[in-house]
């Protein structure tokens, strides 16, 4: 089972376009309605297993300071806003299309940004913090930039939203904390790390497939009867993410070392599309199949240009051998 989970892990690329089509096929034939129920416990499978993992430590440590403040910079005071202009242009009639486009751009970083920093070379150990200082802020934050920009079109739920992310985000991470104390305590800090801890990541794939099945299946008929619908998100949402990897790219190579430049790229670009489509899901009803369905979309966009990223890495920063010895 867990080399089953870690190929599907490392071929996400083909997994996921896989099971939106299952999710879409799914959808016309049964009243997928009853799936909603399932969307949290897929959302804790993405969030929980990253943290039964995470090193608390290299979160504490120090030495990539601008890196962290860059992201941090990008992540909420220009993606969000970039995202919220293109619904406004794209979308001005379609308004749960344009929470959508702005809900994939509000939480940063998903355990796939520490995977492909790795892949590219980067520096994990920024990937890291990036990775939780994001989320945590992102969570935070979410319900705010939901109100202050969308509040005049949608009828938000505050404190709902509140309820879902603290559901969605903050029980599993203490869930996770509370795991891994538990396994290093029982088992050793060596044992837990070479024999346990690589385990716990494939949990997280069944998290993604699980969620981008339910959401196209979920959808399912309303694409089947307006299908232009599928270009018509996707426009806005390469715009975003082209525009997401130019700005990173041209900052980090300007402004940082090579791997903390790869660590910025996908700490910016890489989105927790999960929890922002649990979000849509559980905080918006029915109405919010619309977001939802930007949201799966974009995990597409997401994985496949992450993909063609890491095999541009070195053409883009330089080789690592090269980097190594101009520094």
């Amino acid at each position: 089972m867990w080399k089953i989970l870690g190929t599907l892990n490392r071929n996400l690329v083909i997994a996921i376009p896989i099971m939106m089509l299952a999710g879409f096929v799914f959808g016309l034939l049964v009243d997928s309605a009853f799936l909603k129920n399932l969307i949290i416990p897929f959302t804790f499978l993405m969030v929980y297993p990253m943290m039964v993992t995470l090193k608390v430590k290299k979160v504490l440590e120090g030495g990539d300071g601008k890196a962290q403040i860059i992201a941090q910079l990008i992540n909420f005071a220009i993606i969000p806003f970039a995202a919220f202009a293109l619904g406004r242009i794209f979308f001005p009639h379609s308004p749960f299309l344009a929470l959508g486009l702005l809900l994939a751009a509000l939480v940063p970083t998903s355990g796939m940004t520490i995977s492909w920093t790795g892949f590219a070379g980067g520096n994990l150990a920024a990937a890291v913090k990036m990775t939780v200082v994001g989320l945590i802020l992102g969570s935070l934050a979410t319900p705010l930039y939901v109100q202050a920009l969308m509040g005049a079109q949608v009828d938000i739920d505050l404190l709902g939203i509140f309820k879902q992310i603290i559901l969605i985000v903050f029980l599993p991470m203490l869930a996770g904390f509370c795991t891994q104390q538990i396994l290093v305590k029982k088992h050793g800090q060596k044992t837990f790390q070479e024999n346990l801890a690589p385990r716990f990541p494939a949990m997280s794939t069944i998290g993604v497939l699980g969620i981008v099945f339910i959401a196209l299946a979920l959808k399912a008929r309303g694409i089947a009867a307006a299908p232009e619908m599928l270009l018509k998100i996707l426009v806005p949402l390469l715009i975003l993410y082209l525009l997401n990897y130019l700005l990173s790219t041209m900052i980090g190579r300007t402004l940082l070392p090579r791997g903390d430049a790869i660590a910025l790229v996908y700490g910016t670009v890489m989105r927790n599309l999960s929890i922002a489509l649990a979000v849509a899901i559980n905080a918006f009803g029915t109405a919010g199949s619309d977001a939802a369905l930007v949201i799966a979309l974009a995990y597409i966009v997401q994985v496949k240009s992450a993909a063609w990223y890491v095999k541009l890495t070195d053409r883009v920063f330089g080789s690592p051998l090269a980097s190594d010895t101009t520094t």
